[in-house]
């Protein structure tokens, strides 16, 4: 009960004062003079400017970034890629099948002589990129996106350096790119080899792949099991085995007098059979 008595008692001293200091601000304006001052500075507010709508840009409206190797291409050659796409398809069903929609049977096209749906006059070799594309005879200096062949270990899909190759010399679809390597059992693009990546990651020379009608990629050697060891070490095949892609790593395989990086692999693999399991 104290408690209860002394908080109304405050409570009526509080209202006191509050009613005291309201009628003491009346006395003296102050009421009035607030009231002015709000008005004024509602009024003095500015007016709400219009928000423009956000208008999302369309990059594709814009014109396209082309680097100064794809300005050389003509139109017409851009304009076949797509044909060369459906006739590269065509020939993989033709070689799983072994014959045509007819039921004609034709030859199995090797993977470095793959078809190209163009002619001659339509595509030629600007009398630069001629000049420039025997300067580099390991995996070609001169890029070209419907006769270049992509090797699979570096992926890069240029014209071979070779000067006798009438393929990418002359851009003739029927004839084979003797800078690249073709396997005499699978014929796919996991054969294909440039040859600069057949000397440093396989330690071969074309010259002598060429005249071997025999030769076999790495995946075919290993699948037949004539060296379960020799397996391909392009950073995608590594991938698929969970092992991690060697990058430039002929220099530490020099250095270790390995001939090659598969040589290197070999005895590694070799090693890690050897050794207890724990």
């Amino acid at each position: 009960m104290g408690r209860g008595q002394a908080k109304s008692d405050y409570e009526n001293v509080r209202n006191a004062r509050i009613l005291e200091n309201q009628a003491r601000l009346t006395s003296l304006g102050l009421h009035k003079t607030i009231t002015e001052l709000r008005s004024i500075a509602s009024s003095a507010k500015p007016p709400k400017t219009h928000v423009r709508n956000y208008r999302k840009k369309v990059y594709e409206l814009t014109s396209l970034r082309r680097s100064n190797r794809l300005k050389e291409i003509t139109a017409t050659a851009t304009a076949t890629v797509s044909k060369h796409d459906s006739f590269r398809r065509s020939e993989r069903l033709r070689g799983k099948s072994g014959s045509l929609a007819g039921g004609e049977s034709e030859e199995r096209r090797p993977a470095n002589a793959p078809l190209v749906d163009v002619r001659k006059s339509e595509l030629q070799l600007s009398s630069e990129s001629a000049a420039q594309r025997c300067n580099s005879k390991g995996r070609g200096s001169v890029y070209h996106p419907v006769f270049g062949i992509h090797c699979h270990l570096c992926r890069q899909k240029k014209l071979c350096g070779e000067e006798d190759c009438k393929r990418c010399g002359n851009l003739d679809m029927d004839q084979p790119c003797i800078g690249k390597t073709d396997c005499s059992v699978c014929h796919s693009s996991r054969g294909v080899l440039c040859r600069g990546c057949l000397k440093v990651r396989y330690g071969e020379e074309l010259e002598e792949v060429r005249e071997n009608r025999k030769w076999m990629c790495p995946h075919c050697i290993e699948e037949k099991g004539v060296n379960p060891y020799w397996i391909c070490n392009s950073s995608i095949c590594l991938n698929k085995r969970n092992m991690a892609p060697t990058g430039v790593a002929i220099y530490r395989c020099q250095e270790m007098g390995y001939k090659s990086v598969a040589h290197l692999l070999m005895d590694e693999l070799k090693l890690a059979d050897k050794m207890p399991s724990l």
